[in-house]
């Protein structure tokens, strides 16, 4: 059951402000661990790619339809996210917010949620993995956005408080990607406390 444009769009933008609340909080610690390889502009700067690529993409029409799915769209770009210019991306686009990233995250999130008021989700636009509903990318966007914030707040060492209207399409999608890969029963027993997840399990 598809949701509704007006709740995804929501979503979306409350998972964008929650950004850049969280990035507001980050001060004078721009080079602090963020995640894996990356320090905290880099995270910072991969996270903002999120609504970065809804506006560059609303920009590229797409002829077709070729990704029918958030769920599709994480199966098929496995193999690029899993490749190495990922970290490097996420280190150009920190470097690209310039002197004061923490301001520059809160222009993006103004620009593109009020770019987004003006469509009604059945926009075809082109991605990384072929031609997509906007609805259906941009579902792949809050949950990113969602899971990156919580990175961030992590690593931050603030509260990880998502906003519910986020969270709840973010925790589908994980739910979507793990029945139709096998791996629903270990989410489904971890998440009801019979057990905890093996080691480096993810739906990704």
């Amino acid at each position: 059951m598809s949701t509704p444009w007006g709740e995804s769009l929501a979503a979306f933008g409350d998972a964008a402000r929650w950004f850049t609340r969280t990035t507001a909080l980050v001060g004078d610690r721009w080079d602090s661990p963020g995640l894996g390889e990356w320090d905290v502009r880099a995270l910072v700067g991969h996270t903002s790619r999120s609504p970065l690529t809804v506006e560059a993409y609303l920009a590229q029409p797409a002829a077709r339809v070729d990704v029918a799915s958030a769920v599709d769209y994480y199966r098929a770009t496995r193999a690029i996210a899993a490749g190495p210019g990922v970290a490097q991306r996420g280190r150009d686009a920190g470097t690209a917010l310039g002197a004061d990233p923490a301001a520059e995250v809160a222009v993006i999130t103004e620009r593109v949620t009020a770019l987004l008021e003006g469509c009604d989700g059945t926009e075809p636009v082109t991605t990384i993995a072929g031609g997509m509903r906007l609805a259906d990318y941009l579902l792949t966007r809050t949950f990113e956005l969602t899971v990156h914030t919580a990175d961030l707040a992590v690593a931050l060492g603030a509260p990880v408080e998502p906003p519910a209207s986020a969270a709840a399409p973010a925790l589908r999608l994980v739910a979507d990607l793990a029945a139709v890969d096998g791996r629903a029963a270990p989410l489904l027993l971890a998440a009801t406390g019979r057990t905890g997840l093996p080691a480096g399990f993810s739906v990704l």
